[in-house]
Formats: C-alpha cells, sequence, structure tokens
C-alpha cells in the first residue's frame, strides 16, 4: 500500500521529480567539490610538505632509519617551515596556526610561543646534514629548496632573520613574511601586502601558491653597536632602565683599541634589516608599545591598534613640535653625527639642519605602515647631490631628516619625502652632555628610552654594514635590487677599507645574538 502511494505520488506531479533532479545535482557538485578539494590538498602535500623524519627530532622520531627517502623526484618543489607568533593579530595568529596545520605537517608549523626558532632550525639542518651524509638525496633536495613563512609583525619577522644570521647555513632559506603586525613595512617592501590575511583555507592555499613562485631578493644587513656607561641604578644584563629590543644584547666588553674600553662602559649589539630611527617618530613609537604592554587588552586587532597609534601621535604634541618640544631635543643639538661612504677610511661630519627633530636610517623603501621618507628623487637630483638610486642591497642605507608630524605628513603626497640628509655604508652618533637627559630610538619597529649622559660621559651609537639575507618578493615587490636584470642602474659595491673593530661588528651573527631569553612574551614583539 505505501509503495502504491509513492508511485502514484511521484507519477502525479512534477514536484518531487524536481527535488530528486536538484538533490541528485547538488550531491554531483558536492561531490566534485570534494573530489577538487581532495586534488587541492593532494597538491599541497606533494609541493610543500616535508615528512616527520626530517623535521622531528632524531631522539623522539622513531622512524628515523626506516622514513629516509634515495628518490629526489619525490621531493617537494617548495618545502617550507612556517613559524607563526600565534599572539600576534590578536586571534588571527591562533587561527592561521590551525589552518597551516591542517594542510601540512603540524610538525613543520611552529608556534612562536611554544618553540624557539633557533633551537628549530638548528634541529632541522643537523638533521638534513647528517641525511646527506648517509646519501638521501630526498633530503638534499630538501635543503636546497627549503623556503620559510614567518607570520608576525615586523619585530617577528627581524626574529627570524637574525635567527637565520646567527646559524651561518651554507644555504640559507629565503624567508617570506605574512603580516599579522601593526605597521607591517618588511612584508609591504617585498610585495606581501600591509593588510593583516585570511585565515581560511583558500586564503591560506593561495599564499602558499605565492610563495612557491616568488623570486629571492638579497637585502642589506645592518650592524648596530651602541657603547655607554652602565647607569648607577639598575642590574646589569639586562640594565634594568633600559627595556632594550630583544635584538639588542649587552656584551661584557669593548676592542682593546677602543677609547670607551675602560672600566664600568659596556657595548650593546645587535642588528636590522629596515630601519634605525631617533626623535619624533621613536617617541610615539614606545609610547605606544608601552601602552599596549600595559593594556593587552586593548590591541586585539589592526585597525583598532593603527586608530591608537594614530591618537597617540596627536597627543605627544608632535603637530606643535615648537612649542611642546624645545630645540634641546633637536637632533643637531642632541648629537654629533658622522658619516662613512663605500671605499672611504675617514668619518665625515653630517650636517643636520638646526630643525631636524627625528632622524631615519633607511635600508628599505618601507616605513611607518608602508610609507617610503626618501622618495623617488628625480635622476637630476641624484647627479647633483652625488647621489644613487635607493638599492636595497647596495651597500648603502638612506638618512632622512624630519622637522614635525606635519613634515611626516608630506609623505601621503605623491612626491612627498623627508629632508634628504645623505646616503651611507657607516654612520656615528656621539652624545654627550647636553639640556636633554634622553632620547627615544626605534630598530625595524621595536622603540626604547635611551638615558643620555648626564656629566662627562658618553654615549655611541654606530651602524655598520654587515652583510645580506635573502627575502621571498612577489611581483608587486616595491624594493629594488642592484642585481635585477630590469634595473638600468648597477653600482659595484666597494670594499669597505677600514678594518678597525672589524672582529666586534664579525660577532654580529655569533650564537645568541638573536635570542629571545625564556619567559620573554612575544606578544610585545610589534
Amino acid at each position: 500500500m505505501g509503495t502504491k502511494f509513492r508511485r502514484d505520488k511521484l507519477s502525479s506531479g512534477s514536484v518531487n521529480l524536481n527535488e530528486i533532479k536538484n538533490s541528485f545535482r547538488t550531491f554531483v557538485s558536492r561531490s566534485k567539490e570534494f573530489a577538487m578539494r581532495d586534488e587541492k590538498l593532494e597538491k599541497v602535500m606533494k609541493e610543500f610538505y616535508i615528512p616527520d623524519y626530517i623535521v622531528v627530532p632524531e631522539e623522539s622520531n622513531s622512524s628515523s632509519g626506516s622514513g629516509t627517502s634515495d628518490d629526489e623526484d619525490d621531493a617537494p618543489s617548495c618545502p617550507v617551515i612556517v613559524f607563526i607568533n600565534s599572539k600576534s593579530g590578536g586571534q588571527l595568529g591562533s587561527q592561521l596556526l590551525i589552518t597551516y596545520r591542517s594542510l601540512l605537517n603540524q610538525n613543520q608549523v611552529i608556534d612562536l610561543g611554544e618553540k624557539k626558532p633557533d633551537k628549530v632550525l638548528h634541529q632541522v639542518y643537523a638533521r638534513l646534514h647528517k641525511l646527506k651524509c648517509n646519501g638521501d638525496q630526498f633530503a638534499a633536495e630538501i635543503e636546497k629548496r627549503l623556503r620559510i613563512i614567518v607570520a608576525g609583525g615586523d619585530g617577528t619577522a627581524g626574529w627570524l632573520l637574525g635567527v637565520v644570521s646567527d646559524l651561518k647555513l651554507p644555504q640559507p632559506p629565503p624567508i617570506a613574511t605574512v603580516p599579522l603586525g601593526t605597521g607591517n613595512n618588511l612584508p609591504f617592501a617585498f610585495g606581501w601586502g600591509k593588510k593583516n590575511p585570511g585565515t581560511d583555507r583558500l586564503s591560506v592555499e593561495a599564499f602558499l601558491e605565492q610563495v612557491r613562485t616568488a623570486k629571492e631578493v638579497k637585502i642589506d644587513s645592518w650592524h648596530i653597536i651602541m657603547r655607554m656607561r652602565i647607569p648607577k641604578e639598575g642590574s646589569f644584563d639586562p640594565i634594568a632602565p633600559l627595556e632594550l629590543p630583544h635584538s639588542l644584547h649587552a656584551f661584557h666588553r669593548v676592542s682593546n683599541s677602543d677609547s670607551l674600553n675602560k672600566d664600568g662602559y659596556h657595548t650593546f649589539r645587535g642588528g636590522f634589516w629596515n630601519y634605525f630611527s631617533m626623535g619624533m617618530d621613536a617617541q610615539i613609537s614606545y609610547a605606544f608599545h608601552s601602552e599596549r604592554k600595559l593594556h593587552p587588552e586593548k590591541f586585539k586587532n589592526q585597525l583598532a591598534n593603527q586608530r591608537t597609534y594614530m591618537k597617540l601621535g596627536c597627543t605627544q604634541g608632535w603637530f606643535l613640535a615648537s612649542v611642546f618640544h624645545p630645540s634641546s631635543r633637536n637632533i643637531a643639538q642632541l648629537a654629533r653625527v658622522k658619516i662613512m661612504k663605500v671605499g672611504q677610511s675617514q668619518w665625515v661630519n653630517l650636517d643636520i639642519p638646526r630643525s631636524v627633530r627625528s632622524i631615519v636610517c633607511l635600508n628599505l623603501p618601507s616605513f611607518s605602515g608602508g610609507l617610503n621618507p626618501w622618495g623617488n628623487p628625480s635622476h637630476e637630483k641624484l647627479l647633483d647631490r652625488d647621489l644613487t638610486p635607493p638599492y636595497v642591497d647596495d651597500g648603502f642605507f638612506e638618512v632622512v631628516g624630519f622637522k614635525n608630524a606635519w613634515h611626516g605628513l608630506a609623505l601621503l603626497a605623491p612626491n612627498g619625502h623627508g629632508t634628504r640628509l645623505a646616503q651611507a655604508h657607516r654612520i656615528r652618533f656621539e652624545f654627550c652632555k647636553g639640556a636633554a637627559d634622553h632620547t627615544f630610538m626605534r630598530i625595524d619597529g621595536e622603540p626604547w628610552k635611551q638615558p643620555l649622559p648626564v656629566d662627562d660621559d658618553k654615549v655611541v651609537v654606530e651602524i655598520s654594514h654587515r652583510g645580506q639575507v635573502t627575502m621571498l618578493a612577489t611581483p608587486s615587490c616595491r624594493s629594488r635590487s642592484v642585481r635585477d636584470p630590469s634595473t638600468t642602474c648597477y653600482q659595484e659595491e666597494g670594499s669597505d677599507s677600514d678594518e678597525e673593530d672589524w672582529e666586534e661588528r664579525r660577532k654580529f651573527g655569533a650564537a645568541g645574538t638573536f635570542k629571545i631569553p625564556d619567559g620573554f612574551d612575544i606578544a610585545q614583539l610589534s
């Protein structure tokens, strides 16, 4: 009876037939969707996946002996190790971590809140070296093709760049950056954008494909060394009154030939890739970081962070600098500045206008959220001032000055720029006793409040060329290279004939330079 009723109902109208047809179409569509998803997952696994026997430490890898491979044809075309600051970008970091681990081997996706990158990379490369020595061609191809992805702010990206420099690898992996911070100057300079990315599966797959096709670009790395007397209050290493960036560490001695090599003086050493700045912008950044440290719950997304940053910029008095900031804080009154160009062995005094209250030593064309303080000077201006086009791998950085916040807003104009002061291979700031007892400094987004001499002491900050690291860049990369075939002007990098204190600068790459102490809250990284 029931069967007959269903037949009568089926043949009595077209509604049920249409429903069946629609259901069948949905089934077919979903089947195709699942098939395409499986096909994409298989493609991701084939191109980016690294097996456990390479990324898991040998003592915890039960299959370390049986997991080796002799077939280099099976190696992924673009193996990646992904480092994610899960505390960056509000909840975006943790969401991104979940998505990457769902697509790749979870052991090749590292939460920086749980594992330090120096330890991870040391273990991976030690494992690769051992496997290669045993004739594992698969491991050899992994090492040759390996790329690194780092997701976080500029501070997190700088941390990874420093670790790779410290390890002194024979084949250092190129690095791609995912913008999860507030400024995101490093990602923006190489075409990865400055807005926080999508964390869904499709967005991550699209980003991985960009990493696979990205080109490699060399960029200069810069060594910064600061010598000063130990403050009278507070303990040493770290010095309590100084909340220095993670990449600037204290060392107990200076060169034997150094004039400051006497009791009570110590050296701080570190490095940067994008910029060193002092004055107005560093003070605003310091206020932002201090506020975020006190009230982390208020800094959960990029848009809110940028609004807070702008608000602090307005309340710091830099729009009325002549009223709120006395001339004693101008750069010319704070320090004597000297520069040296490639091939030179003598310091030359740099004349800085008395109105300049902020100075930036810039390596990449991205500062304060993607702005370019140097701008794009015409060919005639370059010739007139004996300048070269701003490349990221030419051994020079650009030195730019700003008078006040209004001057900084000029960067928003199409041809806006700061006061172009010089291009240099080395720069030296000498601070003596003056009207100001402190100033503010910043390297790659990480600010600090720097005490200045109050008696006959001297504080010296010196920046010099250290070497190069390799970044990954998309077709929309803003940074220009002297080695790019599309670049018309090529400048041979000269040799620095001044070998004084070279041993000190060389140790920029010593193990531990970029180690972050245990217990450090990585949420404080930009």
